[in-house]
């Protein structure tokens, strides 16, 4: 008979990421938005108006990448884009009345999920869990 079977933590870890992701994807789809949208009025509300180069390293995404969503979230009437006076290479981004609203509307998506995932936990809780989460991305980009 062989030792107990142990799912190692990296497996664990990244079996619960994709099952709050897309959870998380889910409840933000529920109000009409997405994780690429919420990130880009998040940080769109953190420092307004941004340039879009450095809305697109503030989200994590390639440049052409985040062309694309603010080219859907510019349609929906979201955000506006425009040179920088003082620099015509740089696009400055900023929400629209509409973005604000929409950026109401998922926050309040993004609060309840986690107060949903809080459920059961303390405060002292999510202290320690947010700790080791911190100390396994530092351990794991040490490799």
């Amino acid at each position: 008979m062989g030792p107990p079977e142990v799912e190692p933590i990296g497996l664990h870890v990244t079996r619960t990421a994709k099952v709050l992701s897309r959870a998380f994807d889910d409840a933000l789809a529920e109000v009409g938005g997405s994780l690429p949208a919420w990130l880009v009025l998040v940080s769109l509300k953190r420092e307004v108006p941004g340039a879009q180069r450095d809305l697109a390293e503030a989200v994590g995404i390639e440049g052409p990448t985040l062309t694309h969503h603010l080219n859907r979230m510019e349609t929906a009437g979201l955000v506006t884009r425009r040179r920088d006076p003082e620099n015509r290479r740089v696009h400055k981004v900023e929400l629209t009345d509409s973005g604000e609203a929409a950026f109401l509307r998922l926050l309040q998506a993004v609060t309840a999920f986690d107060e949903g995932l809080r459920r059961g936990f303390t405060d002292r809780d999510v202290s320690v869990l947010r700790r080791l989460l911190e100390r396994l991305r530092s351990n794991a980009a040490i490799g």
